[in-house]
């Protein structure tokens, strides 16, 4: 009984945190129109201090997006897990701050596969303003190491950001080409007792959701705006219980984006995590999971 109480009460301070986050998310939209210039000004700072990248051979950085409330210690194990295999010996940590200005620790790497952590100093926000955050940090970090591809890594609503920030730069030529495409634990279709509840959705025959709230239906009507030369991998959690969740966010809501993304993209794969360790803040230190992220975007060097 206490641990059902406990489970509650943390669901319901997600649930709250999520409803704050969309009420304080609004109070920062006016700060973007102006952070272009300030982020402007932060890379050149960062390149005086770093030195611009020389790279020997082409660079295709991963960017890895924690979601709501989440920060460095939501992605510290994929990134340390990235580096492993991919032998780098560093990475760079890229930090946004509730203005969009960004500051840096770490070091850019020279090697084909950079490794780029961006953090969000403010975690509580929506998805709206993680996709503005991104609308920013994108083509700056492309500005100032020069790379024209990225790979990305999403988890909770930092993947569903990462979708809709691709569609919403569609054709914007300072902002880099997707190449592949890591989707952990997202939202797509609404979060449970968030608009999204256990067993009552379902996806039919096309695998197409019968219910769709207005954030899923903005993305499906612009489905055709996503990259089509991108490779997606979508993981998502069940923790196996009579639910059909990851506690938090639903199987279907998770599987919804096959319909939006799959006839678009160039190859689509889905993958079910099972058990207690597919919850939903454990996705992204789960052994397995990482394992199939570092093969599907290094694995001819793993």
């Amino acid at each position: 009984m206490k641990r059902q109480a406990r489970q509650k009460s943390e669901h319901l301070n997600f649930i709250q945190g999520l409803v704050s986050g969309a009420i304080a998310g609004g109070t920062l939209l006016y700060a973007r129109r102006n952070a272009k210039q300030r982020i402007q000004d932060q890379a050149f700072l960062a390149t005086q201090k770093m030195g611009p990248a020389t790279p020997a051979t082409k660079q295709i950085p991963t960017i890895y997006v924690h979601g709501f409330r989440g920060g460095d210690y939501t992605t510290n194990k994929m990134v340390l897990s990235a580096q492993e295999a991919t032998h780098a010996e560093t990475y760079l940590k890229a930090i946004v701050d509730w203005k969009g200005r960004l500051s840096f620790e770490g070091t850019w790497s020279a090697g084909p596969n950079p490794l780029i952590q961006l953090v969000f100093s403010d975690k509580w926000m929506p998805t709206a303003q993680i996709v503005n955050w991104l609308d920013i940090a994108l083509p700056k970090l492309k500005a100032l190491f020069g790379f024209s591809e990225y790979n990305a890594v999403g988890h909770s609503l930092g993947a569903t950001a990462l979708v809709m920030a691709e569609m919403r730069n569609y054709g914007h030529p300072e902002f880099p080409k997707l190449n592949k495409l890591v989707l952990v634990a997202g939202p797509f279709d609404g979060v449970v007792a968030f608009g999204d509840w256990p067993n009552v959705n379902r996806l039919n025959h096309r695998g197409r959701p019968i219910i769709m709230n207005p954030r899923y239906l903005q993305m499906l009507l612009n489905r055709k705006k996503f990259p089509s030369n991108v490779s997606v991998l979508n993981i998502y959690g069940n923790v196996g219980d009579a639910s059909n969740t990851d506690k938090y966010i639903s199987v279907i809501s998770a599987k919804s984006v096959r319909y939006l993304l799959a006839p678009i993209v160039k190859t689509f794969k889905e993958v079910e995590i099972w058990g207690q360790n597919a919850e939903h803040s454990k996705m992204h230190d789960n052994d397995n999971v990482l394992a199939m992220i570092n093969h599907f975007l290094f694995g001819h060097q793993a």
